[in-house]
């Protein structure tokens, strides 16, 4: 599998009012995105995961170290339009993304600007609308669809674009859980179904489990980087990260803990854990 993402020794201060530099947020990120993965990041507040994905798009610039995106040094401005085209950012507020009165010339508004033609505009919205399940409320005003439906229409702007990659950051934070399920069953479809690259920036670890790889970030560095499975088995790890597991891990590592059960801790769906529990029962 080649690469899309790859970081060599990333570091990043933000700028201080004074025009130094503050301590680092990032300290020497060292991490290889794929094509065609879906990663999830997870970090407490402050753990530098949406600084982070800001380099992905070129939105940070490295203080120290390197990203490349397609093998383009983000730190060349030359390389920003190509390295934006092929990553592209989904934010926590839809609203701040929905620009348009209407959900399909909100989606067709970056094409416009890109200069697309107006016939393969038309395509790229309606296919991009298909493919997020909004395509029946084209005609209809942003401001009158739901937190859900916002972020969706959000998400079909970006795919309209066709870029390789989407860094969706925190892109549920604002939603309740219906929006949340909306928005995550779209970011899934992204990448069984469209191919395209995907890294999640979430502190929701029942979002994290759907995807093929998990990082975790962790005072500004990678404190662990494996599958779902791998990673949620270290509770006391990630816990100690001031983190969360998954309900269904939690359960199984707090009987193991208090009755000294002894039962297996990697379930992942609530099926398995009630298989576990079952037996246990038994």
């Amino acid at each position: 599998m080649s690469e899309i993402i790859k970081t060599e020794a990333l570091e990043y201060a933000y700028p201080t009012e004074e025009g130094t530099l503050s301590v680092p947020v990032l300290k020497g990120v060292s991490l290889t995105i794929g094509r065609g993965e879906f990663v999830a990041v997870l970090g407490h507040n402050g753990s530098g995961k949406s600084t982070l994905a800001g380099h992905f798009n070129a939105i940070r610039l490295p203080t120290g170290g390197v990203c490349y995106v397609d093998m383009m040094d983000t730190r060349e401005e030359q390389n920003t339009y190509e390295v934006r085209k092929t990553v592209s950012m989904v934010f926590q507020n839809p609203d701040n993304q929905l620009v348009a009165t209407v959900v399909e010339e909100d989606v067709a508004f970056a094409l416009e600007n890109m200069g697309v033609p107006p016939a393969e505009i038309r395509k790229r919205v309606d296919d991009a609308l298909e493919a997020v399940g909004m395509y029946e409320y084209r005609k209809q005003a942003p401001h009158r669809l739901s937190g859900g439906q916002k972020q969706r229409v959000a998400i079909a702007g970006v795919i309209a674009m066709m870029p390789r990659c989407v860094v969706l950051d925190e892109p549920t934070a604002m939603l309740d859980p219906q929006g949340r399920r909306e928005v995550m069953n779209v970011v899934r479809g992204l990448n069984t179904t469209l191919g395209i690259t995907v890294v999640l920036i979430t502190h929701h670890m029942d979002e994290a489990v759907q995807a093929g790889r998990v990082v975790v970030m962790h005072e500004g560095s990678v404190l662990m980087d494996g599958t779902p499975r791998e990673i949620f088995t270290r509770v006391k790890e990630l816990r100690d990260a001031h983190l969360t597991v998954p309900q269904t891990v939690e359960i199984l590592s707090d009987l193991n803990e208090r009755d000294g059960a002894g039962l297996p801790i990697d379930a992942l769906s609530v099926e398995e854990c009630a298989d576990i529990l079952q037996q246990y029962l038994q």
